[in-house]
């Protein structure tokens, strides 16, 4: 029997392999690894973007590890939020790994508990907000893309309410 953690891990490694066309590493690549605590917090990320009261760090990019895809590390204080935006070069996931919000959809806004795990293919309208008196901790990836730059990073035309 498969357990669900094999079972997102498949799935995972399938995305990627469909988005990139990457079937596996280049021989010879170094491993880069770093700890949490050691990567700085993202600087700059601005409040008319979506990015509200966020505290994000980009654990594996382009910039430290020479990768095409992303990891981050995001914190969401009390009433913190990204707001509605999509990525029109790369799919995005998140795992909840702590606290409660809502997830921002195409559908409205759907409660979200920790465990949960998101999937976004590229295009797909999608965000989070703390809702709760908690922080939230998400672990998250861009698969496709190393950068925000190269993600293709937009937020709606007629902004943010």
């Amino acid at each position: 029997m498969t357990s669900k953690a094999e079972m997102f891990g498949a799935a995972l490694a399938k995305a990627v392999k469909a988005t990139t066309g990457i079937t596996s590493a280049k021989l010879g690549a170094a491993m880069y690894r770093t700890n949490i605590k050691d990567v700085p917090k993202v600087e700059g990320l601005k409040r008319d973007d979506g990015w509200i009261d966020m505290q994000v760090q980009f654990l594996v990019d382009k910039k430290s590890a020479g990768a095409d895809h992303v990891v981050g590390w995001t914190v969401l204080k009390p009433g913190a939020s990204h707001e509605r935006h999509l990525h029109r070069n790369c799919d995005e996931f998140f795992i909840v790994l702590k606290g409660k919000g809502h997830i921002i959809s195409e559908k409205g806004l759907e409660p979200s508990v920790e465990g949960d795990v998101v999937y976004s293919p590229r295009g797909c309208w999608h965000g989070f907000n703390n809702t709760s008196t908690e922080d939230v901790v998400l672990v998250w990836g861009w698969m496709g893309a190393g950068s925000i730059d190269a993600s293709g990073y937009e937020t709606p035309a007629e902004g943010h309410s």
